[in-house]
């Protein structure tokens, strides 16, 4: 049987780059998808869908920052699939982000990712959580980054929100974990995704550092990261909660 047969599952940003590979794991995997985006990811579904049934996948626009919309985002999963599984936190600006000294960075653009990165999260799990504390189960897996560890010049916005996340994951493994909900951190290294390939410049600042700083000297690439994911938010970690799970090609030694 799959190991998420039986199991929904909501990814935030689940119709681009690695989000995509999320969303095709887990249905493979059994699970029913619901994949929420700013970006439109019919296509993705009906692709899905052809793969897996009609049942399988369903997909909707929001936008991650703004409350009322996490909210509607949740009651329509519950409607279309019954109830709320698991929750990957996924949706993050990255790819387009400009490389910014601190002293030159805007408010707005230091505010927006906030808004994006680490508000989201904590709103769809502000609305997630009660439907997980009802039923006594459930996996919260949020997307953070190795770039936490060491840090990136001229890159805080992102470095910090990700940062955050981390925290946020730890904190919410002790409020929720008295309900059966387990929350960790999957920390991506710099992974060559469709999206993350469009912006020249973080290619060419990170794509040589980030293999070279690994143990096993390779690209990464999305499909790497899958095994962890499902890992997580499967029964298999039924007993691991609070953790980031570093994927990087053994670039952060963690423990």
């Amino acid at each position: 049987m799959a190991r998420l047969q039986g199991r929904v599952a909501i990814v935030t940003g689940g119709a681009k780059g690695i989000g995509v590979h999320y969303s095709k794991a887990l249905a493979a995997e059994g699970a029913q998808v619901m994949i929420a985006d700013i970006a439109d990811g019919s296509a993705l579904a009906a692709e899905i869908a052809g793969k897996h049934g009609r049942n399988s996948i369903d997909s909707t626009v929001f936008d991650v920052s703004d409350e009322a919309q996490c909210k509607v985002l949740v009651e329509k999963t519950v409607a279309r699939f019954g109830k709320i599984d698991i929750l990957i936190n996924n949706a993050a600006l990255y790819a387009p982000l400009p490389t910014l000294k601190v002293t030159e960075m805007d408010v707005e653009l230091w505010d927006k990712v906030m808004a994006v990165n680490i508000r989201g999260p904590f709103l769809m799990v502000k609305h997630t959580a009660p439907h997980m504390i009802a039923q006594k189960y459930g996996k919260i897996v949020n997307i953070g980054s190795g770039s936490i560890v060491r840090g990136i010049p001229e890159f805080s916005h992102y470095v910090t929100s990700k940062g955050a996340v981390t925290v946020f994951t730890r904190c919410m493994s002790r409020e929720l974990g008295a309900h059966g909900i387990c929350v960790n951190t999957l920390a991506p290294g710099y992974t060559l995704s469709d999206t993350g390939l469009t912006n020249a410049v973080h290619v060419e600042q990170s794509k040589a550092a980030a293999v070279a700083r690994r143990a096993l000297k390779r690209d990464e690439y999305p499909e790497d990261l899958l095994g962890t994911l499902i890992y997580l938010c499967s029964s298999d970690s039924d007993f691991v909660t609070g953790q980031v799970l570093a994927v990087d090609g053994g670039a952060t030694n963690s423990g």
